[in-house]
């Protein structure tokens, strides 16, 4: 059986509630978690930045304690229930490529995510980072709606 989820999180109520099952699942059989945050690189010219009135940095500072607050819901949702877990996040432009990536890179065999269950239009215009990790991941990929 899986050893080592990665559960990723986008900070969405649903994310949060497919990390509480996914945490339980691991519990259930005796699995690890990594709790996983793909941050958006921040695409900006240095004259948009000026008009904002912020900087790389301030952008880059803001995201990652972001990420962390989110990562920390995990943590303490795997903590409530006996179930060790890691954290990790990436700044990236391809959130599907950085989760199998950190999945890789921790271990795991076995990525747990959400899907909004977006269809049509919706699906095609904001993509799925679901479908597009089912489609590239060479590790099993159990998804929640």
């Amino acid at each position: 059986m899986f050893q080592h989820i990665l559960i990723p999180t986008d900070g969405s109520k649903l994310s949060e509630k497919v990390a509480r099952k996914g945490i339980r699942f691991a519990r259930e059989i005796g699995a690890r978690v990594t709790a996983f945050h793909a941050i958006a690189r921040f695409q900006a010219s240095d004259v948009m930045m000026s008009l904002l009135g912020t900087s790389h940095g301030d952008y880059s500072r803001a995201a990652r304690a972001y990420a962390r607050e989110r990562l920390r819901f995990v943590q303490e949702s795997a903590r409530a229930l006996g179930v060790a877990c890691d954290t990790c996040h990436a700044t990236s432009d391809d959130p599907a490529g950085a989760i199998i990536a950190a999945a890789q890179a921790n271990g795991c065999d076995l990525i747990l995510m959400a899907s909004h269950g977006r269809r049509g239009a919706s699906a095609l215009l904001l993509g799925s980072e679901t479908q597009k990790v089912l489609v590239r991941s060479t590790l099993p990929v159990l998804v929640y709606r």
